[in-house]
């Protein structure tokens, strides 16, 4: 890989881990029915407007459908449950168990092919589980009401990601971008009811607009062009790694920015949670795959 490569990847995982910090700061005073709105809504018109510029058309009649399931299992249910839960759990502890969700598409494929999950995968899966139930468990703020049920969102998120990466493989052939850009509005039309459900606790102040428009615009719509142009550049299995550096990112911001508090609980728990990830994936670096093939 590149080193303009390597630093676009750096970026996109830094990014995507600051999607936890904008949603922990904006989720308690605009709810998660208004956040998620939002996001989906500024995703929309930034890549809209995208789209007008190089002229990529989303062939409405045609994916309609496609687009709907994505938006739903990509990003209206995984968006909302996130919000709700960033509204009682730290942006660290959030970063990390959204790291699962190759786990969850594993498991999911398992199950929906109706066949034996390798022991590598299993180990990834044990390991997975144990990391986070280290994380969980250590978190002082595991202990607060209501904890427990944002935990449990916090984790069906990824489980919704693990359900779109399971259908994206039968999936139309749609080109990347219109699949983001597609279910984004799709994303923003199934988020709605959400709103009901999720009323608005507080005025917003401009800062907490700011970090809704960042969530949309920067770890939506920009995040998303940046992934898709790895996917192409450098292929899917390294683009992959993102998955590895996120948490990371997602910690440091939270220190840095929330003052959060990082035992050696979130280290280690991040660390096998990670490990299962790779091992799930069945993930080499590049170095790896050459040394195996001389």
């Amino acid at each position: 890989m590149s080193t303009a490569n390597l630093l676009r990847l750096f970026l996109l995982a830094a990014i995507w881990g600051g999607s936890f910090l904008f949603m922990r700061i904006a989720a308690p005073v605009l709810g998660p029915g208004w956040l998620i709105e939002l996001r989906v809504v500024f995703a929309a018109l930034f890549l809209a407007a995208i789209a007008l510029v190089l002229k990529k058309s989303l062939h409405l009649r045609k994916y309609w459908k496609h687009f709907l399931i994505l938006g739903l299992f990509n990003a209206a249910i995984p968006f909302v449950l996130f919000a709700y839960a960033a509204k009682t759990l730290s942006a660290s502890l959030l970063s990390v168990l959204n790291a699962t969700a190759p786990m969850w598409a594993a498991l999911i494929a398992a199950v929906w092919q109706r066949h034996m999950v390798s022991p590598r995968v299993l180990l990834g899966l044990v390991l997975g589980t144990l990391g986070v139930a280290l994380l969980v468990g250590m978190d002082r703020l595991s202990t607060q009401d209501g904890a427990l049920l944002a935990i449990g969102a916090a984790l069906l998120a990824p489980f919704n990601y693990g359900i779109a990466t399971v259908y994206a493989k039968s999936a139309p052939a749609v080109e990347p971008f219109s699949n983001a850009h597609g279910s984004m509005w799709a994303g923003a039309l199934l988020t709605l009811p959400s709103l009901l459900m999720f009323p608005q606790p507080a005025q917003p102040s401009p800062g907490i607009l700011a970090a809704a428009l960042a969530l949309g615009v920067l770890c939506s719509g920009v995040a998303y062009l940046l992934y898709y142009g790895l996917v192409r550049d450098v292929g899917p299995t390294s683009a992959l790694t993102v998955t590895f550096l996120s948490p990371l990112f997602g910690i440091l911001w939270g220190v840095l920015f929330l003052q959060e508090h990082v035992g050696w609980y979130t280290l280690a728990g991040a660390a096998i949670v990670i490990a299962g990830v790779v091992l799930v994936t069945g993930y080499r670096p590049a170095w790896a795959r050459a040394e195996a093939a001389t």
